[in-house]
């Protein structure tokens, strides 16, 4: 097991105690490893602010990473600030409703990125970024229903008459689209093709909305499990395949990003669970991290050498085969955000059945997490989270996305998970 931090070295142990642990977040605290920094308005940017990553554009916000850091603060007793968030993406998307409305009203060609609903904007103005951009990101969409009607639903947001309109835009918008077999660029932004990652968001979301029973005729139990029933089919032919279209680069086995469907959004069985676990850990773990996707070429080996900064983190959604030319079989980029949610489902699994074995798989993937963590002299400082490691010059080095929110979020879960395991 690979581990870049001194400290953490002399922490890690193959069996805890719930004062160890709390020693780990003590530290981890004091190194500020837990900095999230939010903007006045509650919304995360990507990364902080940093003249080092300025050129990435990582100071927006994502709708995608909001949700999942707001998520983590909202289980990890932070509900304020979870909260806080949520609202301003509800403001946000009201400020923006007419990319809904001009959709669901056939006004728009919602096959052009551009015209769909922007999940990626300035957060500190709520006004959308004038760049070309793979908007069409169905599981941001349905990350957002999901959380803010999860919360809702547990007392904490009052649903008024204007996000009652909001949520009832999304359930429509959802239809319009045909989500169930849209091809949208998914989480990593790229072809866009119909997968399993983006669909089952969308479950999630409506199936939380139809809990919360809006005050609309049009959007009413019935239509909801109409919607929640074609996605839970089209979900079924695909996994656990991500997508299993005819086209080579719409046809992917495994794909991390599927982790997700069981954790947070909890919408699998146990067998598709482990059966997804099992392909993730053969097929895509790696020594330093976890590999997004088999082929996937963004921070390739020589990544910076390659490629000039204004391409490195560049939408490279209608043309991936230039960044793929670059990359070498095997060398794909190792991401930092999968080990801690891997433990953090062990851990569940550990919680409710005490079997062993559980807790051993849940320690060594947050020995990983742990692991991964920057040594004391990287260039962002030590004990940070970053996106991934990369091959540069023959040597596994951090990508510049240092600290991504979104490894912080998800460490921070695989401790909060770490500490009721060891309750």
């Amino acid at each position: 097991m690979v581990i870049n931090n001194e400290i953490i070295k002399n922490l890690i142990k193959p069996e805890y105690n719930k004062e160890d642990i709390e020693n780990i977040l003590f530290i981890l605290n004091n190194h500020m490893t837990f900095d999230f920094r939010p903007l006045e308005n509650g919304l995360f940017p990507a990364v902080l602010e940093s003249e080092q990553i300025e050129y990435t554009g990582y100071s927006y916000v994502w709708v995608r990473d909001n949700i999942h850091v707001a998520h983590a603060h909202y289980v990890s007793d932070k509900q304020d600030a979870a909260i806080k968030t949520l609202n301003s993406l509800m403001e946000y998307f009201y400020k923006h409703k007419h990319r809904f409305e001009n959709i669901i009203n056939n006004s728009v060609d919602y096959n052009d990125p551009m015209e769909r609903p922007h999940v990626r904007f300035d957060g500190n103005t709520l006004s959308e970024v004038n760049q070309k951009w793979s908007h069409a990101q169905n599981d941001a969409m349905g990350y957002f229903l999901w959380l803010f009607c999860k919360c809702a639903g547990d007392g904490f947001i009052t649903v008024d008459d204007k996000a009652g309109h909001m949520l009832s835009l999304f359930a429509k918008y959802f239809d319009k689209i045909k989500f169930w077999q849209d091809e949208d660029s998914g989480h990593w932004e790229e072809v866009r093709k119909i997968s399993a990652s983006s669909i089952g968001p969308i479950v999630a979301g409506l199936e939380m909305l139809k809990q919360l029973r809006l005050d609309d005729s049009q959007v009413n139990e019935s239509f909801l499990e109409h919607l929640i029933n074609m996605g839970k089919d089209s979900l079924n032919s695909i996994l656990p395949f991500e997508c299993r279209q005819t086209e080579p680069i719409k046809n992917r086995r495994y794909d991390a990003a599927l982790l997700f469907l069981i954790y947070p959004l909890n919408i699998l069985d146990a067998t598709m669970s482990d059966t997804i676990l099992t392909d993730i850990i053969e097929n895509l773990k790696g020594e330093y991290g976890i590999k997004r996707y088999i082929g996937d070429s963004y921070w390739a080996a020589d990544y910076k050498k390659n490629l000039s900064e204004n391409l490195r983190t560049a939408d490279f959604s209608d043309n991936l085969e230039q960044r793929d030319a670059l990359l070498k079989a095997g060398e794909e980029a190792q991401w930092c955000i999968f080990d801690p949610i891997i433990s953090t489902i062990y851990g569940i699994r550990y919680t409710e059945t005490k079997d062993d074995n559980f807790l051993k798989l849940q320690t060594y993937f947050f020995n990983r997490s742990l692991g991964q963590l920057t040594c004391e002299n990287h260039s962002h400082g030590g004990m940070k989270c970053p996106e991934s490691y990369y091959l540069e010059d023959g040597k596994y080095v951090t990508n510049d996305i240092v600290p991504l929110l979104w490894t912080k979020a998800n460490l921070m879960l695989a401790i909060n998970q770490m500490k009721k395991s060891l309750h």
